[in-house]
């Protein structure tokens, strides 16, 4: 190879590494913002300074408006980085947990989300174009999820797989609106009777409970 090819390899490798550096300090940053904004929405509510998301992040002002122009593409960005991480919880805990539990498991993770969405939901409702997408989002993500979950737990005898999963998902969704000081453990008492009832069905018909 002569020594101009060389050149412009080795200078293309340098371009290509320089370029995935940069994008992987653009992702932290905006994965910091994120995590930032989350903390700060759920202290101070959606309409909380931005600056204040800043300085919680450790970037200057420019950064959060460069990565999201709008308040409420920030929104949309803390919503979206929930609904990917309860979702990618779903399969870390199938790997690791019999099917049984690790449906038992999420649908209590799931309850979490629900309480940080409703710390968004004036902001999801508020009919920005912006929000007009999550909907979809959230049904095109969580569905499977939860699925694949009943599916395995249906598979392994250890619930009645009757159910649709987002029947489960919104009444899940509903019942996590209780507040009060025994809020918390409500929600956790009643997520708990519903995987009894979806354990009962495969018991009366002869699953692994029978």
């Amino acid at each position: 190879m002569s020594r101009e090819k060389t050149a412009t390899t080795e200078g293309a490798k340098s371009s290509a590494t320089k370029e995935k550096k940069l994008r992987a300090d653009a992702q932290r940053s905006t994965d910091a913002l994120l995590e930032a904004a989350k903390r700060v929405f759920a202290a101070s509510g959606v309409d909380a300074p931005v600056r204040e998301v800043a300085d919680v992040a450790g970037v200057g002002i420019g950064t959060v408006y460069r990565n999201f122009p709008k308040r409420a593409d920030l929104v949309a960005g803390v919503f979206r980085r929930e609904v990917d991480a309860c979702v990618a919880e779903a399969v870390a805990l199938s790997d690791v947990h019999p099917p049984i539990e690790a449906l038992s498991l999420w649908l209590h993770r799931y309850t979490q989300f629900i309480a940080t969405k409703k710390g968004l939901a004036s902001a999801l409702h508020s009919g920005d174009p912006a929000f007009a997408a999550l909907p979809n989002y959230f049904r095109e993500n969580f569905e499977p999820a939860l699925a694949a979950l009943l599916d395995r737990a249906t598979e392994a005898r250890d619930i009645d797989g009757d159910v649709a999963p987002y029947d489960l998902l919104r009444a899940i969704g509903n019942l996590s609106v209780a507040s009060g000081d025994d809020g918390v453990d409500h929600i956790r008492r009643m997520v708990d009777l519903f995987i009894k009832g979806l354990r009962y069905g495969a018991e009366v018909s002869g699953g692994h409970g029978a």
